[in-house]
């Protein structure tokens, strides 16, 4: 049985290098799925545990945001969701022991992924102004320490409250509540860091900014284009729908600068036959450069204007609005430019074009290969516009379908976690609640940065996630941090924003998805709480853990913000907040009284399979945009330029990666092992630049803003990519993207369009 951590970092950025895979999953993914929950919490807590994620009785997988299908396996867990649980489950600790060994300076020196492997979180810690170490503190005396920094800010605004994705439904529309009755919009959250172009998007072209398709639509579609997306290690239970669909007759069309080995054959560990043969799920892969995905949807929609027939031409009159300005532009759309753009062949183009007008029904499905740029809404709005000429949104089988990452990020959203709130949420809470909410927008993780760098905000509280290692600009964002005054950090686990701290910090340890919740109710018994989550196509389900704590000292997420609002509000407050933190089913009839879609909440939530949110587009062609329909919109075609000499960066995760958690040292489908600090590079650009398999180079990214930005000792892997394209993996090159270099409209950074020279290193 596994107790005790690493003691000492292991040897890192050591890598070794093999050919790429070209499947994934299959006997290699049990394997390690097994041997890595062993490890963290022995042979009895793995089966006890593995075997309720994703159930109807059980507990949300945090891994990510993919939909249960209706008839769940009984291992409904994919590779990367079993490591996600066995770090949450895990039997190491980490305890004020463990702190009064390690200063904080220590700890800075240590890495993220070592900083993981030490387990969960026992007690409140306390780092006072000046301090060298974290110190035991009471909860009492915590919620004291943040009373005392709020009051004294000149202005709400002065405090800063982050939200990662993985927060529950009943805890972030509490947060946002207590945000809000203190008198600030300041709720930026991880979606302003990864899909806030396709909420951009998505909201201004169909009027809701989330995806329109359901699982069932992906087992009836004709086409699935995914686009700027790696299933394979990022969502890997969708490479099961996949499967599903081809064997429905779907043809699958994949858009990446990277061959990715989950899209090309995938091995089901779930059926003997797929662990035996595995199905190839890719009909036609486009290579396409980095940033070209806008240019690649405009020459297509070109296309389909100019044949006889392909257009949905009652769709178009009935529906939708702004189509002659939108064809006007896309009939400019040049082949010469879209190559060039693009990287592909006309050849691929036309096969791709085939495909699309023999299906009857299709959708596209994306990641952050199409937000993190600095056209990522455009090039949306362009996919959509793709999607409205034959009349693919409100019919089964088609629709867009952003995929999210954090399993509750889009239900962190719904319950209101949004510097920009709509004004209709507002006057909702304040009819219910009593007290007039701030009308002000707040800052989105971009601004909060400036903030706190420029001495505008003080107080930076984060509920969940990894704050300082998530954001653009390392050096900028760890600089901003130690401005504030009080960072606060409510976690299960250790990571790198806890040893970069304003001031005076705290560490909040709190309960994870797989523990029982239990609050002690108005007659003094303890009652079992559940909470619920919403995935990435609008289901919300229950999640009930069944673990014993990991320490008698952690408080659930509802409780912490509770006893948050209580001290730091005092009597003043017009919110039930005692009565909300002994029951969650209280919290629930006021979440159904404000938001809509969540009528009979409770009721609706027992159900096992839980409920789906209403979505007027795909319900019934009803588009609630500013013209009431679906807007095709035309903007100029954008892709990135190079400089001679130079390579378009994006940054990616590992296989043993999940956002900035790091499991492992290695990417198994890539074939790197023990190493994160690589560069794929295509071996033609390598040569071009005088460099070899195993050389070592620093990344040095170039903006307009002259500064220089380094990123040292990096490994040349030769790789397959996009000619003029490399990657490499965050959070270890986040300091490359400026916090300046972000997304228009949706002010996303730009992570995956990063222009950088490789200089050869000091390493080498």
């Amino acid at each position: 049985m596994a107790t005790k951590p690493p003691k000492a970092d292991p040897v890192q950025d050591a890598p070794q290098v093999a050919e790429p895979k070209q499947v994934a999953a299959g006997l290699p993914a049990v394997g390690h799925s097994l041997r890595i929950a062993h490890q963290q919490m022995g042979v009895r807590r793995t089966a006890l545990t593995l075997l309720r994620v994703n159930q109807k009785d059980g507990f949300d997988c945090p891994g990510c945001a993919w939909p249960e299908p209706e008839h769940r396996h009984t291992a409904e867990f994919c590779e990367n969701g079993a490591k996600a649980v066995a770090e949450e489950a895990t039997l190491r600790r980490v305890t004020p022991e463990f702190f009064a060994a390690h200063p904080v300076a220590d700890l800075a020196g240590r890495s993220g992924y070592w900083l993981g492997q030490q387990g969960r979180l026992t007690h409140p810690m306390y780092l006072p102004e000046g301090g060298e170490r974290y110190e035991p503190v009471t909860w009492e005396r915590a919620f004291d320490i943040i009373a005392e920094e709020t009051a004294a800010l000149a202005s709400p605004d002065e405090a800063v409250f982050y939200t990662s994705g993985r927060t529950s439904n009943e805890a972030a529309f509490l947060y946002q509540l207590f945000a809000r009755e203190l008198g600030t919009n300041n709720l930026p959250d991880c979606s302003n860091m990864c899909h806030e172009s396709s909420g951009s998007a998505l909201s201004e072209t169909i009027g809701i900014g989330k995806g329109s398709v359901l699982l069932e639509d992906l087992y009836q579609a004709d086409l699935i284009i995914v686009a700027g997306q790696n299933p394979g290690t990022n969502h890997p239970r969708m490479l099961s729908a996949l499967e599903k669909a081809k064997a429905g007759g779907a043809k699958i069309i994949s858009v990446n600068p990277l061959p990715e080995a989950g899209l090309e054959r995938f091995k089901n560990p779930q059926t003997p036959k797929g662990l035996a043969k595995g199905a190839a799920l890719t009909d036609l892969f486009l290579q396409i450069r980095i940033g070209g995905d806008q240019a690649l949807f405009r020459l297509l929609n070109k296309l389909v204007l100019d044949t006889d027939g392909a257009l949905d031409e009652a769709f178009i009159a009935e529906h939708t609005h702004g189509f002659e300005e939108f064809a006007d532009a896309a009939r400019t759309a040049d082949w010469d430019e879209t190559l060039t753009a693009t990287g592909l062949t006309r050849a691929e183009i036309e096969e791709t074009l085939r495909m699309v007008l023999a299906s009857e029904r299709t959708i596209v499905c994306w990641a952050m290969g199409l937000t993190q740029h600095k056209h990522s809404v455009p090039t949306i709005r362009e996919v959509v516009n793709f999607l409205l000429l034959r009349g693919n949104i409100g019919r089964p089988g088609a629709g867009v379908c952003p995929v999210r990452g954090h399993s509750n990020v889009q239900g962190d959203r719904t319950m209101g976690i949004f510097e920009r709130p709509a004004p209709a949420f507002l006057d909702a809470l304040e009819k219910e609640f009593g007290f007039a909410p701030p009308r002000e927008h707040g800052f989105d993780v971009v601004r909060a940065i400036r903030a706190l760098r420029d001495g505008e905000a003080k107080l930076f509280f984060a509920m969940g996630g990894n704050f300082v290692s998530a954001s653009p600009d390392t050096e900028v964002t760890e600089a901003a941090m130690r401005r504030a005054r009080l960072t606060v950090h409510v976690s299960t686990k250790l990571n790198r924003s806890h040893v970069v701290t304003g001031a005076r910090a705290l560490i909040l340890p709190t309960l994870g998805r797989t523990e029982r919740d239990l609050q002690v109710g108005p007659n003094g018994k303890s009652t079992e709480q559940f909470v619920t989550v919403e995935d990435s196509m609008g289901m919300v389900h229950a999640s009930r853990g069944r673990l014993a704590p990991a320490s008698a000292h952690l408080l659930s997420e509802p409780a912490i913000v509770c006893r948050l609002a209580r001290r730091v509000l005092g009597g003043d407050s017009k919110v039930p907040w005692e009565e909300f933190e002994k029951d969650y089913a209280t919290i629930r009839d006021r979440i159904a009284r404000v938001i809509p879609g969540f009528d009979d909440f409770n009721a609706r939530v027992a159900r096992p399979e839980g409920f789906t949110l209403p979505h007027a587009p795909r319900d019934e062609r009803r588009f609630p945009t500013t013209t009431g329909k679906a807007n095709f919109t035309a903007a100029p075609v954008e892709y990135p330029r190079l400089p001679e000499g130079r390579l378009l960066l994006q940054t990616l995760r590992s296989h043993d990666q999940y956002n900035t958690t790091i499991y492992g040292l290695d990417d198994r489908y890539r074939g790197i092992k023990n190493g994160r600090r690589v560069v794929l590079v295509n071996a033609e650009d390598a040569r071009a630049f005088g460099l070899s398999e195993g050389s070592y180079v620093d990344l040095v990214s170039e903006w307009r803003d002259g500064v220089e930005r380094r990123a040292p000792g990096f490994r040349v892997v030769l790789y397959p990519t996009s000619r003029g394209c490399a990657a490499a993996y965050y959070p270890e090159t986040n300091v490359l993207v400026p916090l300046d270099a972000t997304a228009d409209t949706s002010n996303t950074p730009a992570s995956k369009s990063v222009v950088v020279r490789l200089e050869q290193s000091a390493t080498d």
